[in-house]
């Protein structure tokens, strides 16, 4: 059983690795300085980052599932001359604040995953960086201490104070004017830290994204669990397409048709009947959805590319109820019309991200609408992805018939890309591209209504 600390408490290490994980409610970085009796880094080799992602006995790991990376550190390999490991975590939006979300933990395992310590960081508001744990000798022995000192200058202030070179700071971001907000109160340094040199302000305040109530039968934030009694595998990368040819130029509004010669790049709204050339009705479509990540840059960090794990998935309707949703927790709807291949948790690679099957002679007559839609599951917004596509392609033949990309980035994370309905005994495929806010399945259904209306 683990032990819980509270801010400045400490206690002993008595195995000789261990792992530093954080659970953090908005996307974040783990790091660590490596510092002298002093509290500064030897050289810019003591820090640990995802840009140098080893140090002299410590390794920054992949994380859990929408958490940051972890901090491996063999003790025993720590050179004489570093006194402390002092834990960092940063939030990646800069105008983001501790005091928006719910209190981060830390937490200190062995390298079997028994945890050892928790550390709940309360008491944050302003600040964006927080070194929340330290490890540290004493007596020739390692202990660890909750620390919880917040930063509002930023990250590049807080490396700088430990002596890391930051060649080229970040351009500012222009802060929003927030309405009248009471002064936090100020944060008590803890002692052998070097003090902020920047001042404490105000916390800003942002309107709260709108979130409903996660309904029935869907995972709640926090992993990406599969739905329980349905008995399928865990998604896997699924099969990625190459990209089709280019497409057609944008035509007017409205309706258009489909080219056996080319594929048809549809502009937000218009419609086309899965009908091909001649009147022939199609019967088995692939949808295939594709992003890309935006690279991060910033002078310290050199450029990333930012992991941002988008679903796809279908919600199946009959007029506004809904029926069934095919997705990363079922990837297989229960007539077994759609068939997701898989989940794509970057956005890497060219072609498709995630493919899903529609054997539309499958569907059941009751069924008048399908929604596509990909969902942020870390809370990234739109704004943080680039060429964002579907593409529709007859499944019997392989080829690309329509085409719709997204313009621009949105501040949303959830996108209503696509929408094939009923029309007679015609089905109709409309270019939707409407944003909102949601990040999976449980938070999107409730809001899922207005796009089944509308035509």
């Amino acid at each position: 059983m683990s032990a819980t600390l509270v801010k400045g408490q400490n206690g002993p290490l008595g195995v000789p690795d261990v792992v530093i994980c954080v659970q953090v409610a908005a996307p974040a970085d783990l790091s660590a300085l490596l510092v002298t009796e002093r509290g500064k880094v030897r050289s810019d080799a003591d820090f640990v980052f995802f840009n140098q992602p080893t140090g002299p006995g410590v390794e920054l790991r992949p994380g859990r599932l929408g958490q940051p990376a972890a901090l491996a550190v063999a003790l025993n390999a720590v050179p004489a001359d570093i006194d402390q490991i002092r834990a960092v975590i940063t939030l990646d939006d800069s105008r983001s604040t501790f005091g928006g979300i719910p209190a981060p933990t830390a937490m200190v395992a062995d390298t079997a995953g028994n945890r050892l310590y928790e550390y709940r960081i309360e008491g944050l508001a302003t600040e964006s960086v927080v070194i929340a744990l330290e490890l540290y000798r004493r007596h020739n022995t390692w202990k660890v201490r909750a620390v919880g000192q917040g930063y509002a200058g930023g990250f590049a202030a807080l490396v700088a104070d430990h002596g890391v070179t930051v060649d080229e700071a970040p351009q500012p971001v222009a802060a929003r004017t927030p309405p009248p907000a009471a002064p936090a109160p100020p944060t008590q340094p803890v002692s052998n830290y070097p003090p902020s040199t920047t001042p404490v302000y105000p916390a800003q305040q942002y309107p709260p994204a709108a979130t409903p109530p996660p309904g029935p039968g869907y995972p709640p934030p926090g992993g990406h669990p599969a739905a329980p009694g349905h008995g399928y595998p865990p998604p896997g990368r699924g099969s990625l397409r190459p990209p089709g040819p280019r497409a057609a130029s944008p035509q007017p509004s409205g309706e258009v048709s489909l080219s056996k010669d080319r594929p048809v790049s549809l502009d937000k709204g218009q419609r086309v009947t899965l009908r091909k050339e001649g009147g022939v009705a199609l019967t088995r479509i692939t949808m295939g959805l594709g992003w890309d990540p935006v690279k991060k840059k910033g002078g310290l960090f050199a450029s990333r590319t930012i992991e941002i794990d988008l679903d796809a998935w279908v919600a199946m309707f009959a007029d506004a109820q809904l029926v069934d949703v095919a997705y990363y927790g079922q990837l297989t709807s229960k007539d077994g019309s759609i068939r997701h291949q898989g989940d794509n948790l970057t956005g890497e690679g060219e072609g498709d991200d995630e493919v899903i099957l529609v054997d539309l002679t499958r569907v059941p007559a009751h069924i008048t609408t399908l929604l596509f839609i990909v969902t942020s599951y870390q809370g990234h917004t739109f704004e943080q992805v680039r060429n964002a596509f579907c593409r529709l392609i007859d499944a019997t033949t392989n080829a690309e018939l329509a085409r719709y990309t997204l313009a621009g980035g949105m501040p949303f994370t959830a996108m209503i890309m696509a929408k094939v309905y009923r029309v007679g005994r015609d089905w109709k495929l409309q270019a939707l591209g409407e944003g909102f806010h949601a990040r999976h399945p449980g938070e999107a259904v409730p809001q899922l209504g207005r796009f089944i209306t509308a035509r």
